[in-house]
């Protein structure tokens, strides 16, 4: 298998990356972080070190820096996998980047502007450019499989606002660029999706809450904190999904990573199956608190 993640340095995009690693797939670990420089979100992980993670869960991991705002770096870089493997197997946009450019519950005109246009480029933009020049690779063999990942399915998204204008927009349009690649895919025998992690243990999430993944519980946090999950977790479902003969069946689906988990019988790190989506729709909206003990 050779997969391509767009936006492999931290987060999501590192656990999707290594658990494709651990499936054993040769995979370009693609991002703006490396050793030599940071991106703007000036987080200490990098490119590098995500492909030596891969490589060591069992799969060839190869660190490529792309800025995927600028067409011609994913052009070379499409180039660069069709000439050393051939083809291109598997495809997740992951790129994000707008951590430091929304705002809580601000309206649009409270909201600095030039921020969330920003925003808006990184998280949807970056995923239509990945796909202009990445796709016609992938749809060269049958059976290609993209990827979308984002913040809550279309379903949920759909009925709620999600912060503030920009992020809300951000997140169901990715939602929706998972059923386009579906229709466009088609054709080719391809599957194209968008998955959602739940509440996430990512690097920065760690580091905002000042803990880590050894001592993450004690938090000061909402109780679903207490239902989140690590990269792995969607990481393993979406490895089962590419390893999956029938994965046609998902394409054109918005899933929560406990979907995956629940359909391919995988687990989180420390073997839970967290539910934080049931939780949050079943407990915290019906002005629950408790409970969250039989979502994990």
């Amino acid at each position: 298998m050779i997969a391509l993640v767009a936006g492999a340095t931290r987060g999501t995009g590192r656990g999707i990356a290594v658990a494709l690693g651990a499936a054993g797939a040769t995979v370009y670990c693609t991002g703006r972080s490396t050793r030599e420089a940071r991106s703007e979100m000036n987080r200490p992980e990098t490119i590098e070190e995500t492909a030596e993670l891969v490589t060591a869960a069992g799969g060839t991991g190869i660190p490529a820096r792309t800025d995927f705002l600028e067409p011609d770096q994913v052009a070379a870089l499409a180039e660069r996998v069709r000439g050393e493997q051939g083809r291109l197997d598997v495809l997740v946009n992951d790129v994000w980047g707008g951590d430091h450019l929304w705002s809580w519950n601000t309206p649009v005109w409270k909201h600095d502007q030039d921020k969330g246009l920003r925003l808006l480029r990184l998280a949807i933009d970056t995923h239509l450019i990945s796909a202009r020049h990445l796709l016609p690779l992938l749809i060269e063999r049958e059976g290609g499989l993209v990827v979308e990942v984002t913040d809550g399915t279309w379903e949920f998204n759909q009925t709620r606002y999600r912060e503030n204008v920009y992020y809300d927009l951000a997140k169901l349009s990715v939602n929706r660029l998972g059923f386009a690649w579906s229709n466009e895919l088609r054709p080719y025998g391809g599957t194209g999706l968008a998955v959602t992690p739940g509440f996430l243990r990512s690097e920065a999430m760690l580091d905002n809450f000042g803990v880590t993944e050894d001592n993450w519980r004690e938090a000061k946090a909402d109780p679903s904190w207490m239902v989140s999950e690590t990269p792995a977790y969607l990481g393993r479902g979406v490895a089962a999904l590419a390893l999956d003969p029938d994965r046609q069946r998902w394409s054109g689906r918005s899933v929560t990573s406990e979907e995956l988990a629940l359909a391919y019988d995988v687990t989180d790190v420390d073997g839970s199956r967290p539910r934080v989506w049931s939780y949050i729709t079943e407990v915290r909206e019906q002005d629950g608190e408790t409970g969250w003990e039989e979502y994990r």
